[in-house]
């Protein structure tokens, strides 16, 4: 019978058009989603689709719109850092969840140092229709020019001035910083200290920035900085740093949540106890904030939609429509019993 495949033969776009009554052009336009076929006419072709059960050919559908449906997210960032940290986890979910309801397929691309030559040439090979750039540093090579040739949003702003970017997606890093800051001052607190992230990215800058700015208002000091790379080993290690530096410390604010949590190991090995000698404030409101113990203050970052809103951003951006050159975030403050 025509427009049954044999057994074995997958189903073609001429089966589906003998079960429909259409002709083969009718059903390649219904399949790439022309206007220009009635409702009626559309409805026919897609119930002949179903009960074939055909499957269009991508590749083709590739070469003739000169579009791969597919985006990579790519993570200048180790394999180890990306995995264990549940910023990442949250931005790909959210990634997804933008995506869901499209045609496009997303690959995720963690690029050591030495990989970036690489990248560069997947990225502009006709590979993708566009990129999302998160986490990146000052001094990585630089992806807005990558962004000349192909669609790309970054996550986050490039410190570097010269490396000027059309389309960014960030949250408000200085202003949640600086409820950090205030929190702890309207604690009571006066021997403040900060576990900056790298200095090397807008979140790092950004949020030593805006706990600088609340503590200058206090008129308190801000010379108690260390520094960490958002990991907890690295907030233990700058914890101890400042305890070994002011052991009357009373209040300490983390650049994220991972950080404050290895800050809690350095503040109970001494004897401290948290918050009755030393309150805490993160930064995230990640997965193990509410699960620390005692439970972890911290600004909520919405990461979530930081990573609907860049895919959304990107898909509209490679269909040729206007967007926002920036799109900024709100942050709040979450209390709980560190601080």
């Amino acid at each position: 019978m025509a427009g049954i495949p044999s057994a074995g033969s997958a189903p073609t776009l001429e089966m589906v058009a003998a079960r429909a009554g259409v002709s083969r052009a009718t059903v390649s336009r219904v399949v790439n989603g022309s206007p220009k076929v009635s409702p009626d006419v559309v409805a026919v072709v897609q119930e002949a689709i179903a009960a074939l059960n055909y499957v269009p050919n991508r590749a083709a559908r590739s070469l003739a719109s000169r579009r791969t449906q597919a985006i990579a997210l790519v993570v200048p960032e180790s394999t180890a850092k990306v995995f264990n940290d549940p910023f990442f986890a949250t931005l790909v979910q959210g990634i997804g969840l933008a995506l869901a309801d499209t045609e496009y397929t997303l690959s995720m691309l963690i690029e050591s140092e030495a990989a970036f030559d690489k990248t560069r040439r997947y990225l502009l090979g006709g590979n993708v229709d566009g990129a999302l750039v998160a986490s990146h540093h000052t001094g990585d090579h630089s992806y807005a020019h990558v962004s000349r040739s192909l669609p790309v949003v970054f996550g986050g702003r490039p410190l570097d001035p010269s490396e000027q970017v059309n389309h960014t997606v960030d949250v408000d890093n200085a202003h949640g910083a600086e409820l950090a800051g205030d929190h702890l001052v309207e604690r009571g607190r006066r021997r403040i200290a900060a576990i900056a992230g790298p200095q090397d990215m807008p979140p790092g800058v950004d949020r030593l920035r805006g706990w600088q700015r609340s503590l200058e208002r206090a008129a308190l000091p801000i010379g108690l900085v260390e520094y960490g790379d958002f990991s907890p080993a690295s907030g233990a290690e700058a914890m101890r740093r400042l305890l070994a530096r002011e052991p009357e410390i009373d209040g300490v604010f983390a650049a994220n949540d991972q950080m404050a949590i290895g800050a809690y190991t350095a503040i109970l090995e001494t004897g401290r106890s948290i918050p009755g000698d030393v309150a805490v404030v993160g930064f995230d409101n990640d997965q193990y904030a509410a699960m620390a113990v005692p439970p972890l203050t911290t600004v909520h970052q919405p990461s979530l939609e930081m990573g609907e809103v860049m895919a959304r951003t990107l898909v509209r951006l490679i269909a040729g429509d206007d967007v926002p050159a920036t799109t900024l975030l709100p942050t709040r403050l979450v209390v709980r019993q560190s601080s």
